[in-house]
């Protein structure tokens, strides 16, 4: 039976960890919170996130990183973009050599502009082959109900990711191969900064020409930055670029979404985050995502007008004429 270890017990975290279980792997989760943890090995829940959601015999929990860590054939990651370098320099020590490092997390670190992949071989100090990163149009609550949803498992190495593809695949949850992984990053990570838009759209009253809007050229903006990055302009056409946009924008379980929408209500970024219960990774990803462009001179007005929303304190109906107002181009420029 192949061992797996989950590190976080959010959303995520415990919804990967059902599908592994499902798959027959033998499944430990790693949390922080002793109740949480107890809750999951007595209960057989995660009442923070699933209440009522039974978890599978094969998934067990622990307060403790090197138990969850023994033995495992996958080390899976679903914590918070912006932590991870900080967990992982405690974890790292605890972790097989031969382990395969999973990155479930969809953003780009602040101030080094680094894909979670990129943290994880620094830190980890694992060569790229042994680092895969699972993305696409996953929406945790859904996949926790055990309804269809498919997947990328991206690895520069194919056999790792056709072993993880294996790792994973249930009747429920079907899982793809590629080895692009700088492009299903990005994909991952830019449409949780374009979910932002379209909620603060919706929030603002506009339609259903606007959403359609922004979500196309959003999809645009990524695909410009992903191939000055080295990036296969196909990826973003399929599961990890377009599938997940729009999921994340047109679902009303996507935390990005919904924070957006609040902020195109009135709504203060204090005041959202303060009724936000999870994590909303494109309000901090969105300036690393533009800092990223900038270092590769890429032009992404989508991004840099949610920036402006989000963290310069810009009113949503200034920021949306003044992008409206751009000079005129070829679509295809």
């Amino acid at each position: 039976m192949t061992r797996c270890a989950v590190f976080g017990t959010g959303s995520w975290g415990t919804a990967f960890a059902m599908v592994l279980a499902d798959a027959g792997c033998e499944v430990t989760l790693w949390g922080r919170r002793p109740g949480v943890v107890e809750a999951i090995n007595t209960g057989r829940t995660n009442p923070d996130y699933f209440p009522g959601v039974r978890l599978p015999d094969g998934v067990r929990a622990t307060t403790d990183p090197a138990e969850a860590a023994a033995g495992a054939e996958f080390t899976v990651f679903s914590v918070p973009s912006q932590t991870l370098r900080g967990n992982l320099s405690e974890w790292a020590p605890l972790l097989a050599a031969d382990t395969v490092l999973v990155s479930l997390m969809k953003g780009v670190e602040l101030g080094t502009a680094k894909r979670m992949s990129e943290v994880v071989q620094e830190v980890a100090k694992a060569p790229a082959e042994r680092v895969a990163v699972l993305t696409g149009p996953n929406l945790a609550k859904e996949i926790a109900a055990r309804q269809p949803a498919a997947s990328v498992v991206a690895c520069p190495d194919e056999s790792v990711a056709r072993r993880l593809q294996t790792a994973c695949h249930t009747a429920y949850f079907r899982p793809y191969t590629n080895t692009d992984v700088v492009g299903c990053e990005l994909g991952g990570a830019v449409k949780n900064v374009i979910a932002l838009a379209v909620g603060i759209a919706d929030g603002m009253g506009l339609g259903d020409n606007t959403k359609a809007s922004l979500i196309t050229r959003g999809l645009a903006e990524t695909t410009r930055l992903g191939l000055a990055m080295g990036a296969d302009a196909h990826t973003f056409a399929g599961l990890a670029g377009m599938g997940d946009l729009v999921a994340t924008c047109s679902s009303p379980l996507s935390r990005n979404h919904t924070f957006g929408t609040n902020l195109g209500r009135g709504m203060t970024l204090e005041e959202t985050i303060a009724v936000t219960k999870q994590t909303a990774e494109g309000v901090k990803s969105c300036e690393s995502v533009l800092d990223l462009a900038r270092r590769f001179d890429v032009d992404m007005p989508i991004t840099e007008t949610v920036v402006e929303i989000v963290h310069d304190g810009k009113q949503p109906l200034v920021a949306l004429k003044e992008l409206m107002s751009r000079s005129a181009k070829a679509e295809r420029h």
